[in-house]
This record gives structure tokens, sequence and C-alpha cells, in this order.
């Protein structure tokens, strides 16, 4: 892969640009300062202001996102992509998240330049289960956990029920709901249409991934390995 092409691909500078970090000595080959932009190279063979290429095979990070943010690259306020190095952004495929969580929710997201994996956790053939914690301001009534499990609750506005959802009621207005579809505010609205509305939301797991394990503050993020979800 030509030096110029990995530069640009990997968000360092643009293919234009490229030259210059060349002649500037930032690039190196097995150790030798690298003379042309269009000279080639293996990706494990580069160093980049003295570093390996990050991510060579694809971004995949587990980010705890805060209250706040927004899961967009062109809403207005703060956006879960300013959390992340300005350099992932400019990454040649381009970085998203997996599917969103809402301003007001936290919680674990995951973020990568992968087409195919988003597609792969979000497609709804795969059902990946995904875990939420929440607080409501008015009791969860104890029937919910068996309308939810049934798979007869059809939302306001839609015509098709939702898929059986796993409810453990934690606390009087507390609780732990178990996903395995994607719909719009989801959670909000299926708590809601049994009467108690959510002032809390946390997403703690995707898959096998667990929110508690990774250790992360709000704001930070984990490079994690997409085998776990194949």
């Amino acid at each position: 892969m030509r030096i110029d092409a990995i530069l640009s691909r990997f968000g360092y500078c643009s293919r234009r640009e490229a030259a210059q970090w060349v002649k500037r000595g930032r690039v190196t080959v097995k150790g030798v300062v690298v003379k042309s932009a269009s000279a080639k190279a293996e990706l494990a063979d580069v160093l980049v202001n003295g570093e390996p290429i990050e991510f060579p095979d694809g971004l995949y990070v587990a980010l705890n996102k805060p209250l706040g943010c927004t899961c967009s690259h062109k809403e207005e306020g703060e956006l879960v992509y300013d959390l992340l190095p300005p350099q992932w952004l400019n990454r040649g495929d381009g970085v998203s998240t997996v599917g969103r969580l809402d301003k007001e929710t936290d919680g674990l997201l995951l973020v990568t330049d992968d087409g195919a994996f988003v597609h792969a956790l979000t497609s709804p053939k795969r059902h990946v289960p995904k875990v939420y914690e929440f607080d409501c301001s008015a009791p969860i009534p104890g029937d919910a956990v068996a309308l939810f499990a049934s798979g007869e609750l059809v939302l306001h506005g839609e015509n098709t029920p939702c898929l059986p959802a796993e409810l453990v009621i934690t606390g009087e207005c507390s609780g732990r709901l178990t996903l395995h579809e994607g719909r719009y505010h989801q959670v909000r609205r299926m708590l809601a249409a049994v009467g108690a509305p959510v002032v809390r939301l946390t997403r703690t797991a995707i898959g096998p991934l667990q929110l508690a394990d990774l250790q992360l503050e709000p704001g930070e993020w984990a490079a994690i390995d997409p085998a776990i979800f194949a």
C-alpha cells in the first residue's frame, strides 16, 4: 500500500499533505525514513511519528457515553464524536456509532469504521441483546414482567408488537430490561405504556460486552475485540 494512501486511509493527513509528512521525516518503514510518499509498504512495517498505525485492522471501541451527548455528526451541542481523537474522524471509511443512545441516556456505546460490523449488530435478524438499567417516576406494575415477556405489547403509533423482552424489577421504581431489537426510544415507550415513565436510563451491556467489566468513566473509551460478537 502506498505511503500517501496509508496516511490518508488512517486519518493522519490527506494524500495531498502526505508529501510534506514524508519530507519532515515523520514516516519510517522498518526503521528507515521514507523518502517518497508514493513508496509502498506493509502496514506492520510503518511507523508514523514513531508509533505503529493505530487500529490497522479496523476501529472497534467501546465508549461510556455521558449524559448530554448526541450520537450525530451534525446536530448542535456536544456530540459523542467530540470525545474521540480527531484523527479517527478522518479515517477513510468514516466513523459511526453502532446504533444510537438518545441525549438523556448514558452508558455503553460502540464506535467503529466497519460498516459490516454495524450491520451485523443492528440487523433485525440478529436480535443482539441489549441491557438497560432504569429508574422511573412511578412504581412499576408487577404484571409488566409478564406483558413484556409475552411479545404482545404494541407501542403507541405502531402495529407490530415488541419482541419478548426480559424485565427484572429491582425496586419499586427501578429495574433492568433486556431488549432484542432496537425501536425508537423503546425502553422509555415500553415503560410509559405501563404507567412508569423513565427518569434515568443507562445501557449496561450489548451482547456479551458488559460496561462494568470495562471500568470506563463517562467519556472514556477502550478498544474491544469484535470477535466477541461472532
